[in-house]
């Protein structure tokens, strides 16, 4: 599919045109700057220069602190306090680092469900929501790695219950198992393997992120009404866009300022209110906590792996029909991992010919109750695995699964939508008229 169209550099002296002939790093800078923005992007489309910076400081930080982090049981804990009270400013790059991780997974959640939202998974933008996931799985993986380095009770703990989840593969959970720990049981080779692999991912993750935003220059970026920006002439492209410099980026960096007062404010005054007190004891084999949980963010899928257990209905079934291959705890790992296989699915999973969740007025019901679902997950995984939250588990995780396999299928025949502006422009115009009493004062240079 062609691309917005719109000027692309040329360059003037005879350095610029030597350089740009051998390398053309300032033409992809400028294009990337200059790239025609869709003008009505709301402030839900603040998130990527979130997630830009998440994954800058998380490099830069780690890197840093990797120069100063033992990856040994007997030391890893002495090294991380040894960073805490030695290091200089210590113990600001390891909570910048440790809170960074959750800013990075409010801003992809933000991100994700404003997609699901506005429909930015839908043709052409497939390939961009796809890779979008594989940046989400390896975040995920990422986390739970560097998890485990503090080598804290819950680091321990936790490492062993989900990497015991591999375990329950039929036929080679095994074998991934003890491949993953580097032997029987949690121990060096594994805190080694988690070290190598938590540095490793945020490169790739820096790879895929290029590849992501790659995707979307070519598609152009969706907006709040779904509806493309014209491609038949330049002129018409101008109409509906604007340039992502200086418009898009100003508004951007104010709302990262915004966003980075209350991070470090929550640094600097309260930088354990997201851990877990028993990651500040030194991991014990010998000594299981009361109640293993993992970090807030891993909370809604842990809720769901829980929740399939021997007594329910589907799990029994599920077991009968496979001669027991598929167990409870083989049926979680999957309800786990399909929670998220949904959503990388949803593309195909919507049947509805209209983008934009504005302009669908029973999937806004729906979308809400699955937003409120979410949160109901994160508080529910957090909770002892016991009554009522066991039932409320269940209920909640068969409203996921019910929202992406029926409901969203269904809604696209169901539904009757709202209609839809005719152009960007139009959109754009209607409602800056609204809120300026019909004087237009804002000039497009592009005009």
């Amino acid at each position: 599919m062609a691309g917005i169209p719109h000027d692309h550099y040329e360059p003037k002296s005879n350095g610029e045109k030597w350089l740009h002939s051998r390398l053309p790093v300032v033409g992809l800078m400028y294009d990337t700057l200059m790239i025609p923005t869709p003008k009505n992007l709301n402030w839900m489309w603040i998130w990527g220069i979130v997630l830009t910076f998440c994954l800058a400081l998380q490099i830069i930080t780690g890197i840093v602190l990797a120069m100063h982090y033992t990856p040994h049981v007997d030391q890893a804990f002495a090294s991380v306090e040894h960073i805490m009270r030695n290091v200089n400013g210590g113990y600001m790059l390891r909570y910048m680092h440790a809170n960074g991780a959750s800013l990075f997974f409010i801003a992809v959640y933000a991100h994700i469900f404003r997609g699901l939202y506005y429909g930015s998974y839908k043709a052409p933008r497939e390939v961009t929501w796809i890779v979008g996931m594989l940046i989400y799985l390896l975040m995920m993986g990422t986390a739970f790695m560097g998890y485990v380095l503090p080598w804290g009770q819950m680091s321990f703990w936790g490492a062993t219950v989900i990497t015991g989840l591999f375990g329950a593969v039929p036929f080679v959970g095994d074998a991934i198992q003890t491949l993953l720990l580097g032997g029987p049981a949690v121990d060096n080779a594994t805190l080694n393997r988690f070290f190598s692999l938590h540095y490793l991912f945020p490169f790739v993750i820096a790879g895929l992120v290029i590849v992501h935003i790659w995707a979307f220059h070519t598609t152009g970026n969706n907006n709040p009404t779904g509806v493309e920006v014209r491609r038949g002439s330049k002129e018409e492209a101008e109409k509906d866009t604007l340039p992502f410099w200086p418009y898009f980026v100003i508004k951007d960096l104010f709302a990262l300022a915004v966003i980075l007062v209350i991070f470090f404010a929550i640094v600097g005054f309260m930088p354990n209110y997201l851990g877990h007190p028993d990651n500040y004891i030194e991991a014990n084999p010998l000594s299981t906590p009361a109640h293993i949980v993992p970090e807030w963010y891993f909370l809604p899928f842990y809720a769901i792996l829980r929740a399939f257990t021997a007594e329910v209905w589907v799990v029994q079934i599920a077991s009968f029909v496979t001669g027991g291959i598929i167990d409870a705890k083989f049926f979680g790992v999957l309800a786990m991992f399909g929670a998220i296989a949904v959503m990388a699915l949803v593309p195909w999973l919507d049947t509805s010919s209209v983008r934009s969740g504005r302009y669908r007025p029973m999937f806004k019901w729906w979308f809400a109750l699955l937003v409120i679902d979410f949160f109901a997950l994160m508080w529910l995984g957090a909770m002892p695995a016991e009554e009522p939250y066991a039932s409320l588990s269940l209920i909640a995780a068969a409203y996921w699964f019910g929202y992406f396999l029926v409901i969203m299928p269904l809604l696209g025949v169901l539904e009757k939508p709202l209609a839809q502006p005719e152009t960007i422009e139009a959109d754009f115009a209607s409602h800056y008229d609204a809120k300026t009493g019909g004087t237009k004062t804002l000039v497009n240079p592009a005009e």
